[in-house]
Order: structure tokens, then C-alpha cells, then sequence
């Protein structure tokens, strides 16, 4: 079986999930500038769960240009990944109208710990399907930026109950380090 129809199917829910995102930011009834700013937390938790879904979508093609066959497994496994990705716009509209509360921040964390967590279950069953001399296998290496990640993400869902400040930031360090992305995927692919 080949990548092409899940490929699609994937962007293409990503494509709706950023849709269903966006639709949460309302305009505000004022017609000045000034009206603009109790909607900024809502943007700014728009703009990184944006950031976030970019990510992954820029690190799921490059997963799947690497990947020579699929099977159910790999199905299932990115359906569990769409799953919690899909479930974003609700933990970001929650933050960005709560982002001092404990519960919407830990959610949120929650969220992208989850999809971070389905994403390396995907990447495990690929690599499972694939021969020893597989190139994903040997470019993963130890995964410890993927590593790093889980563990970050659990430390800012616990701080959340202490400080939601703290949270954010790193949630926002957690992009950040995917932000650039991992050149050894591409580089495996076109050398």
C-alpha cells in the first residue's frame, strides 16, 4: 500500500482542523484599535497551536516521503495522531480565553503531550514495518529532541496546577526546538 491516500486524508484534516481554529477568533464589536486587545491571549494561543500544527504537518510529509509502505497498523496509528490533533482548537480557544486558570493551561499541555506521544507511536510502527536497513530507522537514531519533548511536556502539564506562566513558556520552548526543522529526514531523502 503507498502513502498517497493517507498523505491527503492527513492534510487534509489538518487542513479542517486549522479551519475550525481560525473560526474561533471573533472581531470584536468596537472599531477601534483598542477593542483589539482583550482578543490578543486568544490570538497569540491561535498563533502558537498554528505553529504547532505546522510542525507537525511539516514533520508528518516529511515522514511520509521517507516511507515506502503502509499497512493497518500505520493506518490506525495516524488516525490516533489526528485524533489528538483535532482536539487543538478546543484546548486552544480554552487557553486563550483562560490562560491564567490551571485546568485550560494542563489541558492544553495534556493535548500536545498526547499528540506528541501518538506521533512517536506512529513513527515507531513505521519504522517496525520497514527492513534494518531502513533509512528513518538509522536518521531517528535515539530521538532525543522526541524524547525531550514527552518529558517537557509533562513537566509544564504538573507546573501548570503551581504556575501557568512557567506552563506556556515551556510549551512555547517545546515549539521552539521543533520550530527549525530536522534537516536528517530531508537530507535522507534527496542524498
Amino acid at each position: 500500500m503507498t502513502t498517497n491516500r493517507l498523505e491527503a486524508f492527513s492534510d487534509g484534516v489538518l487542513a479542517i482542523i486549522i479551519t475550525i481554529m481560525v473560526l474561533e477568533l471573533k472581531a470584536p464589536e468596537d472599531l477601534n484599535l483598542q477593542a483589539l486587545i482583550p482578543k490578543l491571549p486568544i490570538f497569540i494561543s491561535y498563533l502558537f497551536s498554528f505553529i504547532y500544527l505546522g510542525i507537525y504537518w511539516n514533520n508528518h510529509h516529511h515522514l511520509f516521503q521517507i516511507t515506502e509502505k503502509i499497512n493497518g497498523r500505520i493506518l490506525w496509528a495516524n488516525l490516533h495522531l489526528l485524533f489528538w490533533l483535532s482536539l487543538i482548537p478546543f484546548t486552544t480557544s480554552w487557553i486563550g480565553k483562560n490562560y491564567t486558570a490551571s485546568t485550560p493551561v494542563a489541558l492544553y499541555g495534556f493535548v500536545l503531550l498526547m499528540s506528541a506521544i501518538a506521533y512517536f507511536i506512529l513513527q515507531g510502527f513505521i519504522i517496525r514495518h520497514h527492513d534494518n536497513d531502513f533509512a528513518l530507522r538509522k536518521v531517528i537514531g535515539k530521538d532525543i529532541k522526541g524524547k525531550i519533548s514527552l518529558i517537557l511536556y509533562i513537566i509544564g502539564v504538573a507546573i501548570s496546577y503551581v504556575d501557568t506562566w512557567i506552563a506556556i513558556i515551556v510549551y512555547i520552548a517545546v515549539a521552539i526546538i521543533w520550530f527549525v526543522p530536522d534537516k536528517r529526514i530531508e537530507n535522507s531523502i534527496t542524498g
